[in-house]
């Protein structure tokens, strides 16, 4: 399929609308941190958990920016934005602590500035997709 028909926003206006977005998050993040002063190790854990995914993609014999094709589901789950909507939902539905709500944010902040700056999903292969 054409990329042009997959999303009505050329490429430029997606990355400013994932700044924007991450913009609006860290905003959430810090009300939530400062009003509850929660959250800490979440936001640790959260924010850069995504991102262990590469490690289990490293190996010999890739191209430069390839992931191995053995880490490509799970770095591709970890960075789609229904994971920390679920968390969060299941957070405030259950009546969760509210460091998952911290965690939840810290997760969608962590997908919405790598989009931001380039980065998406992978291909079956590895690469980033264009």
């Amino acid at each position: 399929m054409d990329a042009t028909l997959a999303s009505p926003l050329s490429r430029p206006a997606r990355r400013i609308a994932y700044a924007s977005l991450a913009a609006a998050l860290l905003g959430l993040l810090v009300l939530e941190l400062v009003r509850h002063s929660t959250g800490w190790c979440q936001l640790a854990a959260f924010g850069v958990g995504p991102d262990l995914a590469l490690f289990l993609g490293l190996g010999a014999g890739l191209a430069r920016g390839q992931l191995h094709p053995r880490a490509v589901p799970l770095y591709n789950a970890l960075h789609r934005f229904w994971g920390p909507l679920a968390l969060g939902v299941v957070t405030v539905a259950a009546g969760l602590p509210r460091g998952y709500l911290v965690g939840a944010l810290a997760w969608a902040l962590h997908i919405a500035v790598d989009r931001a700056v380039g980065y998406g999903l992978r291909t079956r292969d590895g690469f980033q997709r264009g």
